[in-house]
């Protein structure tokens, strides 16, 4: 299986920028950093239309985390720049670690 190195992020925005979305692009991830950079016009000409602006970012995938990452965290700020990332959400796991269960029926 190959590693994902670059994961391509367009986003559509309304003409004031209060109203964004992720839009989707027929390629989204990428084996190199180049092939997203080099991705990213046409795939934003894919979309033109769709949103009245329309921003994109390649978004490093940190090989280590690859399988780990479930949320694009994102922002469009006022004057259109796009601010993104990758993250991991806080994961509570169960614990099987033995507890001492109380019996309630018989302390009555």
């Amino acid at each position: 299986m190959e590693h994902i190195a670059a994961l391509l992020l367009v986003i559509g925005c309304s003409n004031s920028m209060a109203d964004c979305h992720e839009l989707q692009v027929p390629v989204s991830v990428f084996a190199t950093a180049d092939e997203c950079t080099a991705e990213r016009p046409f795939a934003m000409g894919d979309v033109q239309g769709q949103a009245q602006h329309v921003v994109a970012k390649c978004l490093a995938v940190d090989p280590a985390l690859e399988d780990d990452y479930d949320q694009i965290v994102w922002n469009v700020r006022p004057d259109g720049s796009l601010n993104a990332s990758l993250a991991i959400s806080n994961v509570v796991m169960a614990s099987a670690a033995a507890r001492p269960e109380k019996d309630y029926l018989s302390q009555q």
